[in-house]
């Protein structure tokens, strides 16, 4: 007997849903409420004024669509509720419990019941509304909010105290209230009065709008604001030119947080330093290199969250700062990372994936956080970068909102207590995304998506969207997403919705893991939408280990396994070793097709294999329809940094300058394979976080891209933070304190120039990027696969208009690749690499007599050219 759980489920009007323990026919089960939240336990018996609604078993439990709507409560005993739709409703505004009698009336449980099921039946229309504040034509303005369970809703204005009261739309659930323009700047809250189950009681609480479009500092209220407002809008945003769109195979993606792009450049001016605005300024350091990397084919910037989040304060002047002199401090200390723990809280620095207020511009981001005018410097923002050859990708957290329940930051859970989050059998909210997980297989949170997304698109035209954990998300939604834009024209809504990507994290856990709630938005199920996952199949194979290894030392192909050991015993014997490399060379080449699961190639094993008959931890490997839904990455925001990787990996004896070429080699990959490449900003100029694998709020000493190579790459700035990385500092403190781990300027502008070497080659080459599974297959091919490859090596063949022979090379020795078929060919280096400074690079040889090529150690080696007409 416990009213604070709901274990029971209230599906649809006429269905409640519970698991039994024991028969069902023996007990008389009712729906009670109380309109005023009265009911109490006390000495084992239901007190308080309350209502009943008889419970009549259904002895063949759900039916077959029930079951498949809701496969996770397929099992569960199921009940005919009988009352009338009003009943029902006014029932809803209320307490809601679930009872159990014996046969002489005692009581035997009391639960709660979760709701979503029947509010998105009982007002299944609510999608079709317009929610938030709309401006009119006439100078008409209407806010409205859907809160079909609030007992009353009012419109609280905080300039004159003055409280207004809403209608409420008993079909939809929407509560609302007209006024004119008049209103624009008035700053607002709803004030809601609604039975909340986290606290048992009614709730009066003033809560800010989860559709605003502008908010005040620190989002304490909502700002009534036409974002087509004149003075909101830049120059020549109408007519903004953005550069060509391009397939999403052939998208090349660099990602960076608004703040670690410029809190640190000097050649920014200081108040716009961490900004939107900051993007703004043509000539800083940080924009020069963004033009030379879209010179040279990265197509789209992608922004970590610059939505509204909530951990960090938004005015400047009240953000804390070290108070000690870090640079002073050894490069192995405790003491940086001490200091920072002491006002990371107050701090200006996070990455900023705790939600707030989905469709509104971080405040922290702006230079005047208060009002609508960061919404004038993110179009900023957006028109430099596309100004500058780039298209901006958001990254987007709709699987979790900061907090639920009663909390200040809890926005959805304040208004419609217990729907907007996914709850567990017992009613509290899952929190498998490490904070209250949505649930947007709920009707309008759903919905919620899919007018955030649009926002975005339209109002600030923004070019693609990552969703965060897009898992847990129902695949329905997601392709929701996907139609909703493709329906945007240049002529209705001044953006092409088709040219805008959508890619995201497949992985699947937590309580939606394997389809049990819906199916979901993952990598195996995405095949065949054009929508794009994360592929680590190929980034553990290059980096080596796993993303939450243990022991930070296991090599991968790009880190040395076999070929350049680092002698810990967590990499095995040789033999061990071998074997291992073997198999990440072949994930590798399943990775360099766009992940397909229909390519078909020779394993090291020398059978003939498609990429989803070959295994990673026991799943397919290859899992794509087509190469633009894969998302080919060494590195992220997450984990470690590729830096930072390959300096736990490595040998320490191994020099800058090949350090940097193992770099390059692991970079090659995300740029010379099938399908969209990603890489972490500042990872082309060996950006380091000191070791840090979870920097997302290590403030900017562990996180700030530092542009002037004078100043070393970030590594050794002190231990990386205790709360995530304690247990890696007996093998951190030791490299920290190496000083020839921090790359000399020189190597620093001389990996940069490589890289963009590397980024030309694919953008000038159409045999990189290709459209269809069946192109891949005709194209490209690995010859020298099988048994007798050499280990550290891959040899890559595309043949098309014009034919290139593309060979990584991992071992720390030339190597010889033959292939007999090229013999008479006329294959030379690569234009863009032969017109580099690269001495070693200008060493790869091809022999037409043999057809032998000739790689020096750690490189990657393109030759373009053609074979002999046999």
């Amino acid at each position: 007997m416990d009213l604070t759980r709901q274990r029971a489920h209230w599906i649809d009007r006429s269905t409640v849903v519970w698991r039994f323990e024991g028969p069902v026919g023996d007990r008389r089960c009712d729906l009670v409420f109380s309109p005023d939240a009265a009911l109490e336990i006390i000495d084992g018996a239901l007190t308080g004024p309350h209502e009943t609604l008889s419970l009549r078993p259904k002895p063949s439990g759900l039916s077959t669509a029930q079951r498949q709507k809701w496969p996770h409560l397929a099992d569960h005993a199921a009940f005919t509720v009988e009352a009338d739709e009003d009943t029902i409703k006014y029932a809803l505004r209320g307490q809601v419990a679930v009872t159990a009698r014996d046969d002489g009336g005692w009581l035997l449980v009391v639960t709660g019941a979760q709701l979503p099921g029947v509010l998105d039946d009982l007002y299944a229309d609510a999608v079709h509304a317009d929610l938030g504040c709309r401006f009119h034509d006439d100078g008409g303005v209407t806010i409205s909010v859907w809160a079909p369970t609030a007992r009353t809703v009012a419109l609280e204005w905080d300039d004159d105290g003055e409280t207004q009261p809403m209608w409420r739309d008993d079909h939809t659930g929407v509560w609302r209230v007209d006024g004119d323009w008049g209103w624009t700047g008035r700053r607002y809250r709803f004030r809601v009065e609604v039975f909340h189950p986290a606290t048992q009681r009614i709730e009066t609480m003033s809560v800010t709008d989860p559709y605003s479009v502008a908010l005040t500092a620190n989002s304490t209220h909502s700002v009534v604001a036409n974002l087509l407002d004149p003075l909101l809008i830049p120059a020549d945003w109408a007519t903004l030119r953005k550069p060509p769109a391009v397939a999403p195979a052939r998208a090349q993606v660099h990602e960076v947080s608004v703040r670690d792009f410029s809190i640190y450049d000097r050649s920014v001016p200081e108040q716009r330093r961490g900004t939107f605005a900051a993007f703004g300024t043509p000539n800083s350091a940080g924009m020069r290199h963004l033009r030379k990397l879209a010179d040279a084919g990265v197509t789209h910037l992608h922004l970590l969250p610059a939505f509204d989040f909530a951990t960090v304060p938004e005015r400047r002047e009240e953000q804390a700062t070290p108070e000690t002199d870090l640079a002073a401090l050894p490069s192995d200390s405790k003491a940086q990372q001490a200091a920072i723990a002491k006002i990371r809280d107050k701090d200006g620095y996070n990455w900023g994936y705790d939600p707030l207020h989905y469709s509104v511009p971080e405040g922290s981001y702006a230079t005047d956080p208060d009002g609508p005018g960061r919404t004038t410097e993110f179009r900023e923002m957006v028109a430099a970068l596309n100004g500058a050859g780039l298209r901006v990708v958001m990254d987007v957290v709709y699987n979790h909102t900061v907090a639920g329940g009663v909390n200040p930051h809890a926005v959805l859970d304040r208004i419609v207590p217990g729907y907007y989050h996914r709850l567990l059998a017992d009613g509290r909210v899952a929190d498998s995304t490490c904070c209250a997980n949505t649930a947007p297989e709920h009707t309008m949170m759903g919905k919620l998506v899919v007018d955030s997304v649009l926002r975005w698109a339209v109002d600030y035209k923004v070019d693609g969207f990552r969703f965060d954990l897009m898992a847990h998300h129902p695949k329905a939604n997601i392709e929701a997403v996907r139609t909703a834009l493709d329906r945007l024209t240049p002529q209705r809504d001044g953006v092409d919705g088709r040219a805008i990507l959508i890619y995201g994290e497949g992985w699947d856990f937590g309580e939606v893991a394997g389809n049990q709630r819906f199916t979901q938005a993952s990598q195996h199920q995405l095949a065949g939408t054009g929508i794009g996952t994360f592929n680590d199949r190929l980034r553990d194979a290059v980096r080596g280990g796993q993303a939450f290894e243990t022991n930070p030392r296991s090599q991968g192909y790009a880190s040395g396994l076999f070929t350049d050991s680092n002698e810990d015993a967590v990499n095995g014997p040789p033999e061990q070793q071998r074997a291992l490399l073997r198999h990440q060379q072949d994930l590798i080449k399943i990775g360099l097709t766009g992940n397909l699961a229909s390519y078909c190639f020779v394993a090291a094993s020398g059978a003939i294999v498609s990429g989803g008959d070959y295994l990673y931890n026991g799943s397919p490997a290859g899992y794509c329809a087509a190469p633009g839904e894969c998302v080919t990455y060494v590195d992220a925001h997450d984990n470690e940094i590729l830096y930072d990787t390959l300096a736990f990996k490595l040998p320490t004896t191994i020099t800058p300058i090949d350090r940097a070429r193992m770099q390059l080699l692991a970079l090659s990959f995300t740029v010379l394979g099938q399908g969209m490449g990603f890489v972490a900003a500042g990872s082309e100029r060996l950006r380091s976080k000191s070791l840090d694998r979870n920097s997302f709020d290590s403030g900017d000493w562990f996180n700030a891209i530092r542009w002037d190579p004078a100043e070393g790459n970030g590594f050794g700035l002190g231990l990386p933070p205790s709360w995530d990385n304690q247990d890696k500092w007996p093998w951190a403190a030791p490299l920290l304190a190496n000083p020839s781990l921090v790359p000399p300027a020189e190597v620093v502008e001389w990996t940069v120039e490589r890289y963009l070497e590397l980024l030309r080659i694919r953008r000038d080459s159409p045999l990189f990027g290709l459209d269809t599974a069946v192109e891949v297959q005709d194209r490209v091919s690995f010859p020298l696969s099988g048994p007798g490859e050499t280990p550290g090596v891959i040899t890559m063949r595309l043949s098309g208009v014009g034919e290139l022979v593309v060979v990584f090379n991992a071992a720390p020795a030339t190597v010889t690749q033959k292939l007999p078929d090229l013999r008479g060919g006329d294959f030379v280096l690569h234009p863009h690499q032969r017109a580099g400074d690269d001495p070693v690079l200008a060493s790869a040889a091809f022999d037409p007599a043999t057809g032998i090529f000739t790689i020096p150690a750690r490189s990657v080696v393109v030759f373009t050219g053609s074979a002999r007409r046999r």
